[in-house]
């Protein structure tokens, strides 16, 4: 499949990735509150489809997040990554509690992961996936999937609400050159 329309299109592509699958049901062992695989675990796949990629774009580490007010020790989280790649050896793994990553950005407490997920620098990116209890693929995209199946790279509401947040979204476009990769990209200041 080359062409991504809809939620249902994500989800297929994601399905018939066994790498992909493969990571999330390790992600699902850890039985984490709240848990997602997000940013661009997600974007990275759709914009391969879209732009006809044959192979995988390699992403820095895989984003699991979960939130979990009541133990917010990041050596939690050291300890969660050590059991995944216990698991999945060759995958690059970042577990973040997102009941205590609202602290980076200056940000009010979050009141979920997918409250997080909706404050990433960018739409595009704010994305995650995870499988329920049935091993039922789901999809979170708060601000919808337009601009990720578009290609369009805009800030969040959240990064628009102050210059400082502006800022932090203009030098993600510089440092991270998704265009050098997918070309059809677009980005929006």
């Amino acid at each position: 499949m080359s062409m991504i329309t809809n939620e249902s299109d994500v989800l297929q592509v994601v399905r018939e990735d066994k790498w992909m699958v493969d990571i999330l049901e390790a992600a699902r062992t850890l039985d984490l509150p709240d848990w997602w695989i997000c940013a661009g675990f997600v974007r990275s796949k759709i914009w391969d489809t879209l732009h006809g990629f044959s192979g995988r774009t390699e992403i820095p580490d895989v984003d699991v997040v979960y939130f979990d007010s009541a133990q917010v020790n990041e050596g939690v989280e050291k300890k969660l990554e050590r059991k995944l790649a216990e698991e999945l050896p060759n995958v690059r793994w970042s577990v973040k509690n997102e009941a205590r990553m609202h602290i980076i950005n200056n940000l009010p407490p979050y009141t979920s992961s997918v409250d997080a997920i909706s404050k990433f620098p960018e739409t595009a990116t704010a994305l995650g996936l995870k499988l329920d209890s049935k091993g039922d693929l789901i999809l979170s995209a708060p601000h919808g999937l337009d601009d990720v199946i578009n290609m369009e790279i805009r800030a969040t509401p959240q990064f628009k609400t102050t210059k400082e947040l502006a800022s932090i979204y203009e030098d993600r476009i510089i440092k991270k050159d998704w265009q050098s990769t997918w070309k059809k990209v677009k980005v929006f200041y």
